[in-house]
């Protein structure tokens, strides 16, 4: 009988709560009842059998629009297909329940990347390297597989698709745990990427992975292959975290709590997978003190100097809302109705919900101080043995090698001039492009050698020859959409820019006017949106416009087209770009979308034409940029513009403040921020001294100092902009931040590399401060810092003491060295050596300033033993952080 019960519970347990075929068949025909986009119907009577039928029945009731739309049946045919065939394919299918497998495995999508043929092409690669292993097993192989053709390299805020990372063999953590997640999925192992939105002791955010293994979720770094399961170098940052969550396909019922559940998706909280974690409550009232319903509230994390929304809900019937989260300081915005009000909630408030008075109106002007501290640091690191780490090193090793064949074959600076000399291209010009395109360098040549005819063009009124032409169309592309673009896709763009935009009078361009046109017209590149040959697809819509001779009329023209597609409203916790063409052939779209749409439009057309990213408006030229409306989430169209300019007095270390680093501007919205998009190379000196053009309305400038222990000083200031402002940037300071927190020994002996012997670090730096670092190979934080310090060469260089940055073997540093060319702008006073007695590593750790062994770790001692900065795992802008301190001292 016991046996028989304990039977009957495994089935229970792998039928748990997945999604009924009744119910997603409701959500199916719900959905599409009245849609014009005929794919979904014709996917299923592509199926073959029921559970072919029920896969791409799920699939279409709950993908992102623009996936229904953008994608052929066949595609998700395919992919279902494979998705099926893990359940007997593999040990370890049987064992999965169906509702991991459904929500987990069968999900072509992971973030918001463009979706490929990825599970398709690598589903026999990845096969034959698991399929005798067991699911522990399998789940770690997988993800060495993925070391072995991706590593960490910070880019843009674009997500390349996993084939193209591959291609590449580099991408930010979103990229790396996109392909992790794919490759995990592809062999039936339940995969989900957990995304951190902000951290909460420094300005950054992550992406990792989570795979269902052996009854349980647990997690890895991606593409970062560690001994065990549970083991990464964000062990003790996640223990610090404030909320760490994941997005699920479909109405996923699990065991986690659901932040949002939304028509398509889910997303759930799993902090407490991670973090000590508790409920933090607030209470929004009026003026009066009467409880407000139906408030928006947002949960702020500080970070990149903006109190970034964590989550966004309501408030219900009592006033109140409430999210569990990690242990440290947020900021709670509410707003109702124009009215708004804010609370610093911080951790252990009792059974009381914190209260918000929603006193503020448009117009009102006031500032104040806040202190913000983030969970403390926690001891989370587990172990593993000797043996097992050091055999898990030599596997990195060897996968780094097979990585780098890839990138051994790219194009070499001599054969680009090679290049040039055949195909009679401008050298200088081309061998920026060839080095930015990296894996997709044939890409690249084929474009240049379809164009390989001596001719002249004249476009938008300016005469070019046509390789010229070419280069500037290549060059208006971002050094992403050069590794991943499709040849035939920008090749298309060209032939039919000279179609569309020929004209038979030159006539002096200006260059104000010539790069407004190459970047506004002529670029492919809109936004976020996978490249697409829409000015072919466009073209007979386009036609029917080019009869208007005015700009405003062909512009009325493309928006009444627009108006006539219905807006998609269906909320979701991500955006998904959907192609021009089939915003217009499908009649439904997200207004963003339809903005996309729209630019694409008026570039065919010839009228200059972006989404401004400052604003995240969209506009087109007429003598001026004039904005356009496609929803709520739009601005009031041509609003008026004064100037806003920030005064400050600079002190040392402190000369030139930074957008992000130390201060950003949002601008309230019926009460609530919406941050400036400026440039992230943005500074006070060189872009808010003198001012910038922005809408009348009502500002929040915020601005911060974060301490070494990750804490930090905020001053934040609202004022309203109704003519041209000046507004002070306060930037706090806390005179006894440095102070003597430990000791180090400066008589421990390591190896020097420069020197190739044996000696202590006194004996290298002499009398005085001097930093020491214990670094990683294969190593993201080490990475990070070695970046930070780069960023912060002239200080550090003007500082003059030495930098001993330490390895703990010469393997790692033989590993590490393989990669110094990503490093070319360290400070000369850096030297590298091998900790190679531990003595370093030793002492430090065993000193009272930490109780986990993790690296990296870098400090700021003396030659009296004593450490006035300390700093271990994962950290932002290391190079400002000691810079900050050395001008203290």
């Amino acid at each position: 009988m016991k046996k028989i019960l304990m039977m009957l519970w495994a089935a229970l347990c792998l039928q748990a709560t997945a999604q009924t075929a009744k119910e997603v068949q409701a959500d199916f025909q719900q959905r599409f009842k009245n849609s014009v986009c005929t794919h979904p119907q014709e996917a299923l009577k592509l199926a073959k059998t029921p559970q072919e039928r029920d896969a791409l029945q799920f699939l279409y009731a709950y993908m992102d629009w623009p996936d229904v739309t953008d994608y052929t049946p066949q595609f998700m045919l395919d992919n279902a297909r494979l998705a099926l065939q893990t359940r007997t394919g593999f040990p370890w299918g049987k064992q999965i329940p169906d509702r991991e497998w459904q929500h987990f495995v069968l999900p072509i999508r992971v973030n918001n990347e463009h979706l490929d043929s990825f599970r398709i092409k690598t589903y026999e690669v990845l096969r034959k390297r698991v399929r005798y292993m067991n699911w522990h097993d399998a789940a770690l192989e997988v993800n060495h597989w993925c070391h072995s053709v991706m590593t960490y390299r910070p880019s843009d805020a674009r997500t390349s698709s996993p084939l193209a990372s591959m291609r590449t063999t580099t991408g930010r953590c979103g990229e790396e745990s996109t392909l992790a997640v794919s490759a995990l999925r592809a062999v039936g192992i339940p995969a989900r990427q957990v995304y951190t939105p902000r951290w909460a002791h420094t300005d950054d955010n992550h992406a990792w992975v989570e795979a269902y293994v052996d009854g349980k979720w647990q997690f890895l770094g991606a593409c970062e292959p560690a001994a065990e399961l549970n083991i990464a170098w964000f062990n003790q940052p996640a223990a610090r975290g404030m909320l760490m969550n994941t997005t699920v396909m479909g109405r996923y019922q699990g065991e986690e709590q659901i932040l949002q559940q939304y028509p398509l998706q889910t997303t759930i909280n799993v902090t407490n997978n991670y973090a000590p974690v508790e409920r933090r409550s607030v209470r929004i009232v009026d003026a009066e003190g009467r409880k407000v319903r139906d408030a928006k509230v947002r949960f702020g994390l500080y970070n990149y100097a903006e109190f970034y929304t964590l989550y966004s809900t309501q408030s219900n019937a009592r006033g109140e809302a409430s999210l569990i989260c990690g242990k440290g300081d947020l900021l709670v915005w509410a707003a109702k109705d124009g009215r708004y009000g804010f609370a610093k909630v911080s951790p252990n408030q009792g059974k009381h919900p914190t209260e918000i008075r929603l006193t503020h109106k448009a117009g009102d002007r006031f500032e104040t101080d806040l202190t913000l501290t983030p969970p403390p640091v926690s001891n989370n690191y587990p172990k593993v043995s000797p043996e097992a780490e050091a055999l898990n090193n030599k596997r990195l090793a060897q996968e780094d090698a097979q990585r780098m064949k890839w990138p051994s074959v790219w194009p070499s600076e001599k054969k680009v001039e090679e290049i040039g000399e055949v195909l009679h291209y401008d050298v200088a010009r081309l061998q920026p492009l060839f080095k930015a395109s990296e894996g997709n360098f044939m890409a690249l040549y084929n474009v240049l050698e379809h164009f390989n005819q001596e001719k002249k063009i004249c476009v938008l009124s300016k005469n070019f020859t046509q390789k010229e032409f070419v280069l500037h169309v290549l060059e208006s592309l971002t050094a992403k959409d050069l590794r991943d673009f499709n040849e035939k896709v920008i090749i298309n763009h060209i032939e039919q820019i000279e179609k569309q935009l020929s004209t038979s009078i030159a006539k002096k361009v200006g260059d104000e006017d010539f790069q407004r046109n190459l970047y506004y017209v002529l670029c492919p590149r809109i936004s976020t949106e996978e490249l697409t040959p829409w000015r072919t697809e466009l073209a007979q819509t386009v036609e029917t416009i080019r009869t208007f001779t005015h700009t405003d009329e062909q512009v009325a023209a493309i928006m009444q087209k627009l108006n006539g597609v219905k807006t998609d409203t269906t909320p979701a916790s991500r955006f998904v770009p959907q192609a021009p063409a089939t915003v217009l052939s499908s009649q439904q779209a997200s207004a963003t979308s339809k903005g996309i749409c729209f630019v694409a439009l008026c570039r065919t057309l010839g009228i200059p034409a972006r989404r401004d990213e400052v604003t995240s408006n969209f506009q087109y030229w007429y003598g001026e940029w004039k904005t356009v409306d496609f929803g709520p989430t739009q601005a009031a169209a041509n609003s008026q513009l004064s100037n806003l300019a920030l005064s400050y007095s600079p002190r040392r270390f402190m000369e030139n403040p930074s957008y992000y680093s130390h201060f950003s501007l949002s601008r309230l919205e019926n009460g609530l921020p919406k941050l400036q998009g400026y440039d992230e190379n943005a500074t006070w000196e060189e872009t808010f001294k003198k001012g910038v053009e922005v809408e009348r309305g009502d500002y929040l400038l915020t601005s911060g100092t974060r301490l070494a222990d990750g804490s930090v000083l905020c001053h934040i200031s609202v004022f309203p902009v109704t003519a041209d402002t000046t507004v002070p940037l306060i930037m706090r300071e806390d005179s006894s931040q440095v102070s003597v927190i430990g000791s180090f020994n400066a008589e421990n002996i390591y190896h020097d590399l420069e020197e190739a012997k044996e000696k202590s670090v006194l004996s290298t730096t002499g009398r005085g401060y001097f930093i020491v670092g214990l670094l990683k190979a294969n190593n993201e934080p080490s990475t990070h810092i070695l970046h930070d310090i780069e960023a912060s060469r002239a200080e550090l260089e003007s500082w003059g003491r030495t930098i001993l940055m330490l390895f703990p073997t010469a393997a790692e540093y033989d590993s590490f060295m393989k990669c110094r060319s990503e490093f070319p702008n360290l400070p000369k006073n850096l030297r590298f050596g091998i900790d190679s007695k531990q003595q370093v590593a030793n002492d430090l750790f065993g000193s009272g300033l930490t109780q986990s062994p993790e690296r990296p770790v870098v400090i700021i001692g003396d030659t009296f033993n004593r450490v006035v900065f300390f700093s271990q795992g994962y950290t932002i802008g290391m190079g400002q952080q000691l810079t900050k301190t050395i001008g203290k001292l």
